[in-house]
């Protein structure tokens, strides 16, 4: 009766022990899990506050989460009594191989966090980067879709575009249009400036402020060149683009104002052509009987 007594005593001291600890980790586990669901919803709703891409905000929220949640798990096994040093050790050297294996795909991570961080563009901006020229469709976590003016797909990886130069052609309201154009030496310059600047002010598309830029760029080899640098909306460069060339062509036909262009001249020279030869070769024997004959 009294070893089944100590036995009992042992056992009552071995369920008090290991059943508080078991009991303290999983109190540390579920309080745990719910902390980390709270994190992850205030990160959230901070990264959509900042006006961040839902992309990153997904994906950043859910390896938020399931990190706190790798460190509650390993708290709550560690208050258990397992050992989780080896545990640990085993999960350091799993991310370590991983972290290898996907340098490319993380370097690309980085740069679409800094791309949503930095915001350098954004989804409907047009943009040159990275050798590629188009509107942006789509960012990703690892690389930018870009859609070409002839609607084709180009996907960019991030590292790529954060590597290189990023031209955001649509970062402001207005844009400079660039244009030269040429008249011959023999035109009137005054008459064409006036063509040009009432050509440029009819249209309703070009802006006052800044007011349009037109003067003499340059006296070349072979015409005068003018620099007209008008201000428009950015959504109407092209369009006024186009249609200032022709309407000024037009003008200038109208005033019989030339447009200079590549001409080359060819002059062709006859050679004189010189008398035949006399002959000096003597007259064979056969030739001089004939002859006596």
């Amino acid at each position: 009766m009294e070893n089944m007594s100590i036995d009992f005593a042992k056992l009552y001291e071995l369920v008090l022990v290991y059943g508080v600890q078991l009991l303290t980790g999983v109190a540390i586990f579920f309080i745990g899990r719910w902390a980390s669901k709270i994190a992850t919803r205030f990160a959230r709703a901070g990264m959509e506050k900042a006006k961040l891409d839902k992309t990153l905000v997904s994906f950043v929220g859910n390896l938020l989460y399931y990190a706190l949640l790798g460190f509650t798990i390993i708290a709550a096994m560690g208050q258990m009594g397992i050992e989780t040093t080896s545990f640990a050790a085993a999960i350091a050297a799993a991310g370590l191989a991983v972290g290898l294996a996907l340098q490319g795909s993380l370097s690309n991570f980085a740069s679409g966090v800094m791309i949503v961080l930095f915001r350098p563009f954004k989804v409907g901006d047009f943009i040159e980067a990275a050798g590629a020229t188009g509107t942006v469709d789509g960012l990703n976590i690892l690389s930018t879709t870009l859609k070409t003016p002839d609607n084709k797909i180009v996907i960019v990886p991030n590292k790529n575009i954060m590597g290189g130069n990023i031209t955001n052609f649509s970062a402001r309201d207005t844009r400079r249009i660039d244009l030269v154009f040429s008249i011959g030496y023999d035109d009137d310059i005054k008459a064409a400036k006036k063509i040009i600047e009432k050509t440029v002010k009819a249209d309703k598309r070009v802006l006052d402020d800044p007011a349009p830029m037109i003067a003499v760029m340059e006296l070349a080899a072979n015409s005068v060149d003018f620099a007209v640098r008008p201000w428009v909306k950015s959504s109407d460069l092209w369009a006024t683009r186009c249609d200032l060339i022709e309407a000024i062509k037009l003008e200038f036909d109208k005033a019989g104002i030339s447009i200079p262009f590549p001409q080359r001249d060819v002059h062709i020279y006859e050679a004189a052509k010189k008398p035949a030869a006399k002959s000096t070769a003597k007259p064979s024997a056969k030739a001089k009987t004939k002859k006596a004959a």
